[in-house]
């Protein structure tokens, strides 16, 4: 069966009446008797074509309201992903970074192409040795890219997403090619309250983190673990099972570092987050079993503990203050990109669990659109004790940071930032 457009066929009609309006005329002078039946209807074609007119005069309208906006239209009629579920929307993103690091350190050298001379790593500062003149590193290692599919089952939101960026292993050397694998940050899939996956700990505020240039910013005070988890959220509480790792610290061993990977019981965490027009606080808790066992006969266990308080503290639109306080015990990998085990072993080939008390405070200011500024400090006090671990070992870590980004264009930063640190 055949079927023509409603637009073709309100044009066929219009170019019909047009025609016999323009006919008839002179069909009227040859047949005068019959002038006055021929005006009426030429006035009935007239109101014809003035109908007609205005009905493809809103078909145009409501054409041009249905289109998507100039540069929306899909790049295929299809979807992306012929195998997911009925109206699921794919998404992609990520960001270009070029990282340009001048160190300069007056306890020793940090060691070429170490991480610690990528980003600002506080566990990496040297102590002890000679002064080190300044280093200057640049590379891209920290862009990455994303992508997620979202869609609604039996009324709940279903969503998977991955996320990468390039500071995996370096697979070569400054001298070439600078090439750094792809490193998975992010892996989970969601639906509804359930999270399964590899994505920030609950225990960690990510919204709480100051405006930085650097990598991350406040390192030894902040809470920082991206790991495996099964997470379940009920409006403002969470609560998760996350993959186990116990750091323990030989006798007498200082800054030496064993990874059990012997725990058989999750990391558990509880977060309660409030949220309103001033801001956030979020408070969480873990609890966590730390434990060590060699084939030489050593088996130790033990059990750490820690609370965080964070939020932002919005005062004004240019205006904010972020903020993190975590203290506890047995549970130093959490916090600064592990700068301190969870434990040492003591001279019973126990674990004694090390303390530590870290936390940051940061002052956002927005000048105008365009530039923004923030100013901090972050700290870390660990509780080891030497009797165990002996003398090379972390007792504090501080740093300062001033930091100014300016947005010349959207989504294009260009910023720097001052910061000294001290181990």
């Amino acid at each position: 069966m055949n079927r023509t457009p409603k637009n073709a066929r309100s044009w066929r009609q219009l170019a019909a009446a047009t025609a016999l309006a323009l006919a008839l005329p002179g069909t009227a002078m040859a047949q005068s008797a019959a002038a006055p039946d021929l005006e009426g209807r030429i006035a009935q074609l007239e109101q014809m074509v003035q109908a007609l007119k205005t009905e493809l005069d809103a078909q145009k309208v409501a054409t041009a309201k249905a289109a998507p906006p100039a540069g929306t239209q899909p790049i295929q009629s299809g979807t992306i992903m012929t195998a997911a579920n009925p109206g699921t929307r794919f998404s992609f993103g990520g960001f270009i970074k070029l990282d340009a690091m001048m160190t300069r350190t007056d306890g020793g050298e940090i060691a070429d192409g170490s991480a610690g001379r990528l980003l600002y790593l506080p566990g990496s500062i040297p102590v002890g040795a000679a002064d080190e003149s300044t280093d200057l590193d640049a590379g891209g290692q920290f862009s990455r890219f994303w992508f997620a599919a979202d869609s609604d089952l039996e009324g709940k939101k279903l969503k998977g997403y991955l996320e990468f960026d390039l500071f995996g292993s370096a697979l070569g050397s400054e001298a070439a090619t600078n090439t750094y694998g792809v490193a998975v940050r992010h892996a989970y899939a969601s639906w509804g309250p359930w999270l399964a996956g590899q994505t920030w700990s609950n225990f960690q505020d990510v919204a709480a983190l100051p405006d930085a240039v650097e990598f991350i910013g406040p390192t030894e005070g902040t809470v920082f673990v991206r790991q495996a988890q099964v997470r379940y959220t009920k409006g403002p509480w969470s609560f998760s099972l996350e993959n186990p790792e116990t750091l323990v610290t030989p006798l007498l061993g200082g800054a030496g570092r064993i990874s059990s990977d012997d725990n058989n019981v999750p990391d558990f965490t509880v977060r309660y987050l409030h949220k309103g027009d001033w801001g956030h606080i979020t408070v969480a808790g873990l609890a966590r079993q730390l434990r060590y066992e060699t084939t030489s006969g050593i088996e130790a266990s033990g059990s750490g503990y820690g609370i965080s308080v964070s939020g932002k503290y919005i005062i004004n639109p240019t205006n904010d203050i972020r903020y993190m306080v975590t203290a506890g015990s047995g549970i130093g990998r959490y916090l600064g990109l592990a700068a301190s085990n969870d434990a040492v072993l003591d001279t019973s080939a126990d674990l004694e669990n090390i303390g530590v008390v870290a936390g940051f405070a940061a002052w956002r200011h927005v000048f105008n659109p365009k530039l923004r500024s923030s100013f901090f400090y972050s700290a870390a006090s660990y509780d080891n004790d030497t009797d165990y671990t002996g003398l090379g070992i972390t007792k504090t870590l501080q740093s300062w940071h001033a930091a100014i980004i300016y947005s010349p264009l959207p989504k294009l930063d260009v910023g720097a930032e001052l910061i000294v640190g001290n181990r």
